[in-house]
């Protein structure tokens, strides 16, 4: 059992909730041990009680009650398996923008963002390549799909991956995707507003409409066509669903050409258009955790831009028709 400590908050912790504060540097603490602990007014801000949700900043003095030696010490964690200089190198390669607090880098299509069944290889698992002499190992503050490639934004520091994490949840960024659809709709501007959720299908989670589900927005505009083959779509998603624009445009009856998943075997054009998935995070504007905007864009995937080519679009003329959507 340790004794009451008293602990100064530094200036990685800034901005931060208490209860963040506690999962950070004793991560082997339950929430439960530590709203208990709250509620009878055992850990302390400045002298004060504090609830989980009040927010800390550097100077201040966080009080800790006794607590078990099982709840001070780091959970076991397997160890982490060194990149090769190749790995490295190829992971840098990425990089589109760097400072000393945001990198974003360019996704390739097929890597998942974090591991699950099956997955050996996933960015989370490469994120030491990208420490660049840093304390701090970057960290995730969005996904993209494993095979939608494109622009990705990572945190260099807690406070910058917090800053980050936040301007997604109140929808201060952003983003544009490109997509390579089938057909070309009537409509060649709109908004797409949707009910989703996941549900079971023939063994595999996939994402339906329903009238249960939680509210995706999505506004698109067709950029140029190739009759009424295929289209070049420029979508803005004001929601951030599991495979929003994937069920969007499918259920539009324009699926993504490449996107079996939602579009059955029409989501594939004939000939030597790549079978693989034609959605690519194009952009993201943002507000820099050191004040100002940003934007970053990355260029197409090899297998996008040899489609784009062979269909005569022309993406070095891109104008965005979304510009001034609200």
């Amino acid at each position: 059992m340790s004794g009451v400590q008293n602990i100064t908050v530094k200036k990685d912790d800034a901005g931060i909730r208490i209860d963040r504060w506690f999962k950070r540097h004793f991560p082997a603490l339950s929430f439960g041990r530590l709203q208990k602990a709250m509620r009878k007014g055992e850990v302390r801000l400045d002298g004060k009680r504090v609830k989980g949700d009040e927010r800390i900043e550097p100077g201040q003095v966080i009080r800790i009650p006794p607590l078990d030696d099982s709840a001070t010490e780091a959970p076991k964690r397997e160890e982490k398996r060194r990149l090769s200089d190749a790995e490295i190198k190829e992971v840098q390669s990425w990089v589109l923008y760097k400072d000393d607090e945001v990198i974003a880098i360019n996704k390739p299509a097929g890597l998942p963002t974090q591991g699950g069944t099956g997955q050996t290889r996933h960015l989370d698992g490469l994120l030491d390549a990208l420490r660049f002499g840093s304390a701090h190992r970057p960290r995730l503050v969005h996904r993209l799909d494993k095979d939608t490639s494109g622009v990705l934004l990572l945190g260099r520091t807690p406070n910058a991956a917090a800053a980050l994490a936040n301007a997604f949840k109140t929808k201060e960024t952003d983003k544009r995707y490109w997509a390579l659809v089938i057909g070309t709709p009537k409509q060649r501007d709109g908004r797409i507003i949707l009910k989703m959720e996941k549900a079971p299908i023939k063994g595999n989670e996939r994402m339906i409409v329903s009238d249960k589900g939680q509210h995706s927005l999505t506004d698109y505009a067709v950029v140029e066509s190739a009759g009424q083959k295929a289209c070049w779509l420029a979508l803005k998603p004001h929601t951030g669903r599991t495979h929003q624009l994937r069920l969007h445009c499918a259920e539009m009856g324009h699926p993504i050409v490449g996107d079996g998943k939602y579009g059955g075997a029409d989501a594939f054009l004939s000939g030597s258009i790549s079978k693989k998935l034609h959605l690519h995070s194009q952009s993201v504007s943002f507000p820099h955790p050191e004040g100002g905007r940003m934007s970053v864009s990355a260029p197409l995937p090899d297998h996008m831009a040899a489609s784009f080519d062979m269909l005569g679009f022309e993406p070095q003329f891109y104008e965005d028709p979304l510009v001034d959507e609200e």
